[in-house]
C-alpha cells in the first residue's frame, strides 16, 4: 500500500483510534516482558500503542511509512520513531526483545517478507499481532449495507491461518491464536467496532480513519449510508438487529498470534 493511502487515513487519526485499555492489555499479558525491554512496534500509526507500552516503562522504536501519521505522535522519551517498511526494517539484527503489529498487517505488501524481517530483528519473539480475519466473524449487518466495502477486506485480509502459517514458518516459531471479541466501547475505533452502534458510521471523521471507507468510492459509501439511514429510521434495523444492543461482546473475527521460538528440551 503507497504511502499517500496511509497519509489518507492517517488525516486527524487519534481523534478516533485511541489506544483500547482492553487491547493494551492482551498485548502486555502476551508479551510477557519486563520493562524496560526494547520493543518494536511496526506500522505504528500515531504511536497510541507504542505511547501506551512506553508508559508503562518499556522502550520502544516505532516504525512507521506514513509522515502524516508520525507528525501527530505524541512525543515520549522512551520511543524512538523511525521512517520505514515492515519489508525492510530500518534495525540492526538480533536488536529487539520483542515486536508487536497491532491491525496493520493489511497494509504490508509482503507479509512472508515482514516476517522474514521480523525474525531477523528479534530471531526469538515474542512477535504479537493483532488482525482480523472476516471469514471467522459472526454474521455481521455491515455486510447488508455496504458489500462492497465487505469483499475488499476479504481481500485485504487473508485467512488467519494462512498467516500463522507463514510467520510460524519463517522465524520457525510456535503459534498462539486468541480470540479477541469486541466490547461495544472500543476506544480503538476500526470499522467493525460500531457493530452495536449504527449511527457510529454517520461520522464522516470516523470513517476517514479505517482503511476500508477510506479507500472505498464516494458512491459506495453514500449508496450504503442511504440504506442504513432509511432502515434504522423505519426500524428495520432495530427489527432484525437492535438485540446487538444487549451484547457485551461480538466476535468480528479479530484475532491476536503470539509467535515465539519452541522451548528447548
Amino acid at each position: 500500500m503507497s504511502d499517500a493511502t496511509y497519509d489518507v487515513i492517517g488525516e486527524s487519526y487519534n481523534k478516533n483510534r485511541a489506544a483500547d485499555r482492553r487491547i493494551l492489555k492482551t498485548i502486555v499479558d502476551l508479551l510477557s516482558l519486563p520493562v524496560g525491554k526494547l520493543i518494536a512496534d511496526i506500522g505504528a500509526g500515531t504511536g497510541n500503542y507504542t505511547n501506551a507500552l512506553a508508559d508503562l516503562g518499556y522502550r520502544l522504536f516505532a516504525i512507521e511509512p506514513s509522515e502524516i501519521m508520525r507528525k501527530q505522535a505524541i512525543s515520549n522519551c522512551n520511543v524512538t520513531w523511525v521512517s520505514g517498511l515492515a519489508e525492510s526494517l530500518p534495525l540492526q539484527d538480533v536488536s529487539m526483545d520483542g515486536v508487536i503489529i497491532v491491525l496493520a498487517i493489511h497494509h504490508f505488501s509482503d507479509i512472508r517478507s515482514a516476517a522474514k524481517e521480523v525474525a531477523r530483528v528479534c530471531p526469538s519473539g515474542p512477535l504479537i499481532m493483532l488482525t482480523m480475519d472476516p471469514r471467522e466473524s459472526e454474521k455481521f449487518w455491515f455486510n447488508d449495507y455496504f458489500p462492497e466495502i465487505t469483499q475488499h477486506v476479504y481481500k485485504v485480509f487473508p485467512p488467519i491461518n494462512e498467516v500463522a502459517d507463514i510467520i510460524s514458518g519463517t522465524g520457525k516459531w510456535q503459534t498462539l491464536i486468541k480470540k479477541f471479541p469486541l466490547p461495544p466501547d472500543l476506544a480503538d475505533r476500526n470499522m467493525c467496532s460500531a457493530w452495536a452502534k449504527p449511527g457510529m458510521y454517520f461520522e464522516a471523521q470516523m470513517r476517514r480513519n479505517t482503511s476500508g471507507f477510506a479507500l472505498a468510492s464516494p458512491a459506495v459509501v453514500e449508496r450504503g449510508l442511504k440504506r442504513l439511514q432509511r432502515d434504522l429510521q423505519s426500524g428495520q434495523w432495530d427489527s432484525k438487529y437492535g438485540h446487538l444492543k444487549h451484547r457485551k461482546y461480538f466476535d468480528a473475527g479479530f484475532r491476536f498470534l503470539r509467535f515465539t521460538e519452541p522451548k528447548r528440551r
